[in-house]
């Protein structure tokens, strides 16, 4: 009898231990639901221009007060819609990295608001040896003649941003790859210079640090400049003569002797010359 009634007390105890964690995790969750929104992120990596499907995505919980400025919470809204920056598995799709609504896919939608594409001919060494990747920024240096027809070259691009490079708009790759064609993104203004410059001149690209934003401005190289500089010898040290103290009186002057003048005569006698000096 007691061995039964300590078995029931058991099997209650397990019981109500039961419906205590049950309850207990309803109750977490409720609050962990409170406490946090959904938010849609990448389900793998995105390639700028491509248009999202919902394969594409997914819906994960995100803390409440931490949610992204300009993130989604529902699927459909981002289906169709393109994006103009590279997205990495687990990041959250932002409208600032989104291309506006009705825009297709493909290059065009990843050029900024006012700025425009222009495409520029190059080979293994114009294209920096095919380091000049998508993402990557360059100079654009144009090598002409002056007004008085010497050769000059000059930096007249600073900072452009490579959206492409032949049919290639994928930002993550690091291998360089030659090509003949290099799109960059540029203003109208420069899309101007570069067209101008194109045809008065050679072009050729120059690779900058990404994080470098300094534009230090250039008065161009000439060939005189650079003749001048390697011709010019190097300045030459000459020591100043040493001046040695001497002892010895400087000897006083001596008048010359006069030398004293000689008189010569001829003297005849019969058929005989003879001189004589006095």
């Amino acid at each position: 009898m007691k061995s039964t009634r300590a078995i029931v007390m058991i099997l209650l105890s397990l019981l109500v231990g039961a419906v205590a964690v049950v309850l207990a995790s309803r109750w977490v969750g409720q609050q962990n639901a409170d406490n946090s929104t959904q938010v849609v992120v990448a389900a793998r990596d995105l390639d700028l221009g491509a248009p999202m499907t919902a394969q594409m995505l997914q819906v994960i919980p995100w803390p409440a007060g931490a949610a992204p400025a300009g993130s989604f919470t529902d699927v459909k809204k981002l289906e169709g819609r393109v994006i103009r920056t590279l997205v990495f598995k687990g990041e959250p799709i932002l409208e600032a990295k989104l291309a506006p609504e009705g825009t297709k896919g493909g290059l065009p939608s990843v050029i900024q608001d006012g700025r425009r594409a222009i495409s520029v001919k190059v080979n293994e060494v114009v294209g920096v040896a095919g380091f000049a990747l998508p993402g990557s920024f360059v100079d654009v240096m144009v090598n002409t003649r002056d007004d008085k027809e010497k050769p000059v070259s000059k930096i007249v691009l600073r900072r452009i941003l490579v959206l492409a490079v032949a049919q290639e708009a994928n930002r993550d790759e690091t291998k360089p790859k030659v090509v003949n064609a290099v799109t960059l993104e540029v203003t109208p203004e420069d899309a101007e210079k570069i067209d101008l410059a194109r045809s008065i001149g050679t072009l050729s690209l120059v690779l900058r640090n990404p994080i470098d934003r300094k534009d230090l401005e250039t008065a161009g190289v000439r060939r005189d400049d650079l003749l001048n500089q390697a011709s010019t010898p190097a300045p030459v040290h000459v020591p100043a003569p040493v001046r040695v103290a001497s002892n010895t009186r400087p000897k006083a002057d001596v008048a010359p002797r006069p030398v004293p003048s000689v008189v010569t005569v001829e003297v005849i006698r019969g058929v005989q010359k003879a001189n004589s000096e006095f």
